[in-house]
């Protein structure tokens, strides 16, 4: 299979199966797919729809969520192959616990308990943004340094969003790295910073989108402000997270089990 429709089938948001579709497809890298995305499929008219769109494709593969059997009845109708989450998991979890699954669309993404906390360390996270408001660094549970455009702020936001973690980040720009240790406003939170590096390639064309041609996004630029700054790191002993090749999951992930 050359090239594949990716149906991506959810009674809410799509989020979770958005993900396991992506884990899943990135084990096949010889295969060309486009990735569709279905969410609120929460009918049987909308259930028909889907069916009808996924029917038209040349090539399909479905991922699916839909806790409801009738509806994934219908999908199942397109004739395309279908993967559906629950219930390929549910029956192996019915059996170890020797109870019964009670489907319920949409419980992971609702109003969660935690919603309002979330919601409070992604505005913390935004106020905090790239050094600002640095007499508020003692409220924060993490504080991410380094060099301009090394995934401080997304790795933050993400962190907020999905954890309610409330982090910092502040950039340390040339002026900084000139100077024998951090700035003062941080080395009273040691113990929560945590360092983000990446390849002086990987960052010069992050900044030569940005800034085409300037000095700020050369390689001989990058690789001093990396090494200036991976000094600092060194003495006084931070974590450190090479995020060259990595996803802002997999970067929360690292952050949030060193």
């Amino acid at each position: 299979m050359n090239d594949c429709s990716v149906f991506c089938v959810s009674d809410h948001t799509g989020v979770t199966v958005e993900a396991v579709a992506k884990s899943v497809l990135a084990q096949f890298p010889r295969l060309e797919f486009s990735l569709i995305t279905l969410p609120f499929v929460d009918s049987a008219g909308k259930a028909q729809a889907a069916a009808a769109r996924i029917a038209a494709a040349p090539r399909a593969l479905v991922f699916s969520t839909l806790t409801d059997p009738a509806l994934r009845g219908v999908l199942r109708s397109a004739g395309a192959g279908l993967f559906d989450v629950f219930e390929l998991v549910a029956p192996a979890v019915e059996a170890s616990l020797g109870q019964t699954a009670i489907p319920s669309g949409g419980r992971t993404h609702g109003m969660a308990p935690d919603y309002e906390a979330r919601m409070d360390a992604v505005n913390f996270a935004l106020n905090l943004d790239d050094g600002l408001s640095p007499e508020r660094l003692g409220q924060a549970d993490l504080i991410l340094v380094g060099v301009s455009r090394v995934g401080k702020t997304p790795s933050a936001l993400y962190l907020a969003l999905q954890y309610g973690l409330r982090v910092a980040n502040y950039p340390l720009t040339p002026d900084d790295l000139a100077h024998p240790t951090l700035p003062g406003v941080l080395l009273a939170h040691l113990p929560r910073l945590r360092a983000l590096t990446l390849s002086a390639g990987r960052l010069a064309a992050i900044r030569q989108a940005r800034y085409p041609d300037s000095r700020y996004a050369s390689p001989e630029q990058c690789r001093a402000e990396l090494v200036a700054a991976e000094a600092l790191f060194k003495r006084h002993a931070l974590p450190v997270l090479d995020t060259t090749r990595m996803s802002v999951e997999e970067i929360a992930a690292r952050l949030r089990h060193p």
